[in-house]
C-alpha cells in the first residue's frame, strides 16, 4: 500500500511547495495515508451530494416555474405577474398551434402612438353629445304565428324582406335586433342569462365585454396596473362564456371567486347558444351590447383574443368625445375592399363558399362597389373592417347600426367584415340628412392599446357544417 502510494505520490509531480510537504509528511505513516485517503473519499462525496442537490434544486425550480403559469392567484398587485405566466404556460406547455413561417412577403404591423390624455381625473362628458341624431328604437321581442304558419322560434327572429328594407331608415320603429321569442309554448331561443346576471347588468353605464365560447381562447385580463381606480370601480368588465369554457377555464386556474370574478372580469355564463356556430353566437354580445346592457351609455368590445392595456375612460374620450363621434372601429391592416375579403375568405376557407358568393352578389345588385382609394369622396377609409376593437356611445343611430349589422350576420354568414361596408353605405344612403358620426382609426392605434394572441389551438369544424 505504501509502495503504490508512494508510486502515485511521485507521478503528481504538479505538488510543490508547503501542499507537497504536508502531503509527504503525510505519507511517512499509515496513519497520514488513512488521513489523506478520507480526505480524498469525503471531498469526492461532496462533490457528489453537492451536484445532487443543484440538480434537485434547478429541478424543482423549474417545476414551480411550470405549475406558477397554470396556477392562477387572485391577488390584485400579482395580476400583471400573472399576464406574464399565463404567455409562459402557453409557449411551455404548448398550448397555441405553432406560429406559421414568416412570409418574405408579408408586411409587418406595429403600433402607433395614440395621444391618449394622462389621467382620468380631469375627464368631462362633452355636453353637446345629444346633437347626434335622435329618435326612438324598439324592439321586437316576440313573434306570433299564424295557425297555417308553422316555425321554430329563431334567435334573430324571422325578418322578411321588406321588413328588412324599412329597418334601414332612421326613424321612430321597431325593428327586429335578436332576442325574438316565439309564442307561448316553444322553446327558448337560446342566450339564457342568470337572473342575478341580468340584474347586475342592467346596473352598467360603462361596459369593457368580450366572450369565449368553445374553449376556443385563454382568459386574457385587463393589465390592472394601466386602469384608473375610478374605472375598476365604475365600470363593467363582463365576459362571457359557456359551460365548456367555464370548466376549462376552471381547470386553467381560472376558477371564478364567490362574486363570480376573475381578476377584473366579471364571468357571466351564457347557457342554451342560439347557434351552432360559435362565431355566430360570439357576434350576439359583440353587435348587441345595448341590448344586454340596457342602461349602459358607453361600451368597448374587445376580441377574446386581446388583452386590454389603457385605461377604458381615457379609450372612450380619444375615439368618441375628443372626435365628437358615436361610433368608432379600426380600418384592416392590410385589406380595404370588399371584393379581396371575399377572396380572402374563401382562399382561406373561412365559411362556405356558396354562402359567401350568395351574400356578395345579393350585396352587388343593391348597389356595392369597389372601394376606390383615389376617390376624395369616399365615405371611409376603407370598406373593411378589422373589427376586434369597437368603441360605441349607445346613440339612437350607433344603436341602430349595430343592429343592421347584427341581422346581416344572423341573415348570411358569420364572417362580419363582408357585411359592414353594405351596412353603413345603405344606411347612409337611405338617410342622407340624418348623420351617422363613425369614426374609422388606423388599426396601429389598436395595436398600441390592446395587446394580440393567437387563437387556442383547437379542431376547425367541417367546412359544411358552418352553413347555418
Amino acid at each position: 500500500m505504501m509502495a503504490f502510494y508512494r508510486h502515485s505520490s511521485d507521478m503528481l509531480t504538479e505538488r510543490r511547495g508547503i501542499l507537497g510537504m504536508i502531503f509527504k509528511s503525510l505519507d511517512q505513516s499509515e496513519h497520514g495515508f488513512r488521513v489523506v485517503r478520507r480526505g480524498r473519499r469525503l471531498c469526492r462525496i461532496t462533490r457528489q451530494r453537492l451536484s445532487r442537490w443543484v440538480f434537485v434544486l434547478a429541478l424543482l425550480f423549474l417545476i414551480y416555474f411550470v405549475v406558477s403559469g397554470v396556477q392562477m392567484l387572485f391577488h390584485d398587485n400579482l395580476e400583471d405577474s400573472i399576464s406574464l405566466s399565463q404567455e409562459v404556460q402557453e409557449q411551455l406547455l404548448g398550448y397555441n398551434a405553432p406560429k406559421p413561417p414568416k412570409s418574405k412577403n408579408r408586411r409587418q404591423h406595429s403600433p402607433c402612438e395614440v395621444g391618449l390624455v394622462k389621467s382620468v381625473d380631469n375627464l368631462v362628458e362633452p355636453k353637446d353629445l345629444m346633437k347626434f341624431t335622435q329618435f326612438s328604437l324598439e324592439y321586437i321581442e316576440k313573434e306570433e304565428i299564424l295557425p297555417d304558419n308553422y316555425f321554430e322560434p329563431r334567435f334573430g327572429g324571422h325578418q322578411t324582406l321588406p321588413e328588412r328594407e324599412k329597418s334601414f331608415y332612421a326613424r321612430n320603429q321597431t325593428l327586429h335586433c335578436g332576442f325574438v321569442n316565439g309564442p307561448p309554448g316553444y322553446s327558448s331561443i337560446g342566450f339564457d342569462l342568470n337572473e342575478k346576471d341580468k340584474a347586475y347588468m342592467y346596473t352598467c353605464k360603462v361596459v369593457v365585454s368580450s366572450c369565449i365560447f368553445g374553449s376556443s381562447d385563454f382568459l386574457r385580463r385587463p393589465t390592472r396596473r394601466l386602469i384608473s381606480e375610478y374605472s375598476k370601480k365604475n365600470v363593467c368588465f363582463v365576459m362571457f362564456v359557456d359551460e365548456q369554457t367555464l370548466l376549462k377555464l376552471s381547470l386553467e386556474g381560472n376558477t371564478p371567486d364567490d362574486d363570480g370574478y376573475v381578476g377584473l372580469w366579471k364571468i357571466i355564463v351564457v347557457r342554451n347558444l342560439p347557434y351552432k356556430d360559435m362565431r355566430k353566437t360570439g357576434k350576439v354580445p359583440k353587435f348587441l351590447p345595448h341590448r344586454l346592457f340596457p342602461s349602459s351609455r358607453y361600451s368597448i368590445w374587445l376580441d377574446s383574443k386581446m388583452r386590454l392595456q389603457s385605461d377604458p375612460m381615457l379609450i372612450i374620450e380619444y375615439f368618441l368625445w375628443r372626435t365628437k363621434s358615436e361610433y368608432a372601429i379600426s380600418n384592416h391592416y392590410d385589406r380595404h375592399c370588399v371584393w379581396e375579403e371575399v377572396l380572402q375568405n374563401k382562399r382561406l376557407n373561412k365559411y362556405n363558399h356558396t354562402a359567401i358568393d350568395e351574400q356578395f352578389t345579393f350585396y352587388q345588385s343593391d348597389g356595392l362597389t369597389k372601394f376606390d382609394p383615389s376617390d376624395p369622396n369616399t365615405p371611409l377609409p376603407s370598406f373593411v373592417p378589422e373589427g376586434s376593437f369597437i368603441v360605441r356611445a349607445h346613440t339612437p343611430m350607433s344603436n341602430l347600426f349595430s343592429c343592421l349589422w347584427f341581422n346581416e350576420v344572423n341573415r348570411f354568414t358569420s364572417r362580419d367584415q363582408l357585411s359592414f361596408a353594405y351596412t353603413y353605405l345603405k344606411l347612409r344612403r337611405m338617410n342622407p340628412t340624418r348623420p351617422f358620426y363613425l369614426n374609422m382609426f388606423k388599426d396601429c392605434e389598436r395595436r398600441a392599446l390592446t395587446k394580440l394572441f393567437r387563437h387556442r389551438a383547437v379542431p376547425s369544424p367541417p367546412l359544411a357544417s358552418l352553413v347555418n
